[in-house]
């Protein structure tokens, strides 16, 4: 017996949803929930960016964190989290994820205002990875940035993503952009900045990986919207049950895992392709290990 909560939606097509598109594309759909145009659907890569994560911990000590850097016009200022040091103990201490308390309650207020309307918002994730492996991502078809943006971009309801300067890089001068090279108390070779994002070319440069994914407010909401029907007749919608106001905070363990399958992928690649027989040991940098030596075994 379909569920009272979709009954509506069973016979009207949500806009901006997936329910016109999948019956554009397969004649038949899943009307309980969405089926694979819900973001139910992404439990699998959490459970499996999971693993993901431990992998990259034990074999560079790679680190990946999300957090809500947006919520509708609340815009977390990028001074008040040091990518460097924030936590996950900070990014979990609020039910929006954002690391700053100040501004979690605003994200939370301003959720708060369209959900009592019956109305939606988006947002902004904000995913850095610290200590990545130089050398991971390829400088043509498979360039790393590429990779995380196909697959950020797969998961529900993304809409935009940005990596390193963004879009606000386009308002910079060479010389204002450029990331300087200099050598660390390590003698190991870092920049200045980080415009680029932590990739260069393609290719990972050691520095913090930065990107950004933006989300559209939530597709189905609790106010009146003129739509179509299934047998093409023009109609009027209200969806009814329990629907998010704003997906981003969930969308958060969802970044972090797309982002760690990609970099798994790229690890084992780089170890296959550079590490077993390197050409010039000079340059091309070992995996640096986070433990002792059970960590050296191949990948």
């Amino acid at each position: 017996m379909l569920c009272l909560d979709y009954s509506e939606m069973s016979l009207a097509y949500r806009p901006s949803h997936a329910d016109a598109t999948y019956d554009f594309k397969y004649g038949v759909r899943s009307v309980q929930g969405g089926g694979r145009s819900s973001a139910r659907e992404t439990i699998g890569r959490v459970a499996a960016g999971a693993v993901a994560k431990k992998i990259l911990k034990l074999y560079s000590g790679t680190e990946i964190l999300a957090y809500v850097s947006q919520v509708h016009n609340v815009v977390l200022p990028e001074d008040l989290v040091d990518n460097q040091t924030v936590t996950l103990e900070q990014i979990e201490s609020n039910i929006v994820r954002c690391p700053n308390p100040e501004y979690a309650e605003k994200m939370i207020a301003a959720i708060d205002y369209v959900r009592v309307r019956g109305d939606s918002v988006g947002g902004v994730v904000t995913c850095i990875v610290r200590n990545v492996p130089r050398g991971l991502g390829t400088p043509v078809f498979d360039k790393l940035e590429a990779e995380l943006a196909k697959a950020c971009m797969s998961l529900p309801a993304t809409k935009g993503f940005e990596f390193g300067s963004g879009f606000a890089g386009t308002f910079m001068t060479g010389s204002e952009h450029n990331d300087e090279f200099f050598m660390d108390e390590h003698d190991q070779i870092r920049t200045k900045t980080n415009r680029s994002g932590g990739i260069q070319g393609g290719i990972s440069n050691g520095e913090i990986i930065n990107m950004r994914i933006a989300f559209k407010p939530t597709s189905t909401i609790a106010r009146k919207q003129h739509t179509v029907s299934r047998d093409k007749h023009e109609t009027e919608l209200i969806a009814r049950g329990r629907h998010d106001p704003c997906v981003v905070p969930r969308a958060v363990p969802m970044v972090e895992a797309m982002v760690a399958l990609v970099l798994v992928d790229q690890l084992m690649t780089q170890y296959a392709q550079c590490m077993l027989f390197p050409v010039n040991p000079a340059l091309q940098e070992p995996l640096q290990s986070s433990t002792t030596e059970s960590a050296q075994v191949p990948l």
